[in-house]
């Protein structure tokens, strides 16, 4: 891919990741700002607790979709390189996390990391999913869960011996989601964390 249609393709990349899945279907559908309740995430977790089962599945499936459909567009449309598909698959979680429409204000990556890596390396999701499923039905956290799958993603990308652009490109996106639950993981560590089906936090 040329440079200057590579660096086009990561502007708009950003633009469509930002959007924030969870604060326009929720408002769409007649609810509160999401961002005001529960933990204030704009996830699909915290819609969920919310706002209710049917905008939890929605921002779910459209955050997961933000970083599948574009990433496989460029993959197949575009011919990048596996460094720049690596790094097109940063951008798209930056932009989730750190989106522009509500100042940088944003998710903490998991479902559309999901969809990136069903481009990336869908293997190796697999493999996350599978640790995410068996954390979550275990200990019902979602956040451990998360970032289980968030560490498990880039160590098999390195196991299967991907391209190292992808592998850096996996290790930045795992590095990040995990960096977004710091505050998740410091509630682990106390004993406070919501387990999944509990009520929301009061403040």
């Amino acid at each position: 891919m040329e440079p200057s249609v590579f660096f086009i393709t990561l502007a708009v990349i950003y633009l469509i990741a930002a959007i924030p899945t969870g604060v326009v279907l929720t408002r769409l559908m007649g609810f509160e700002d999401v961002r005001t309740k529960g933990s204030g995430n704009i996830g699909a977790t915290n819609v969920y607790r919310v706002a209710g089962k049917l905008p939890g599945i929605l921002t779910l499936c459209g955050d997961i979709l933000k970083g599948f459909l574009p990433l496989l567009a460029v993959k197949l449309w575009l011919a990048p390189t596996p460094l720049q598909l690596g790094l097109t698959g940063v951008v798209a979680i930056v932009g989730h996390c750190y989106p522009v429409y509500l100042r940088f204000k944003g998710g903490k990556g998991v479902a559309t990391a999901l969809g990136i890596f069903l481009v990336l390396d869908p293997l190796a999701l697999l493999g996350a999913c599978l640790v995410f499923l068996g954390a979550v039905l275990a200990t019902r956290y979602i956040s451990l869960g998360s970032v289980l799958a968030a560490v498990t993603a880039p160590l098999l990308t390195l196991l299967f011996h991907r391209p190292l652009p992808l592998i850096a490109g996996a290790g930045a996106i795992g590095t990040l989601i995990v960096w977004r639950h710091r505050d998740n993981l410091r509630r682990l560590l106390a004993g406070t964390e919501n387990r999944f089906g509990a009520k929301p936090p009061t403040a």
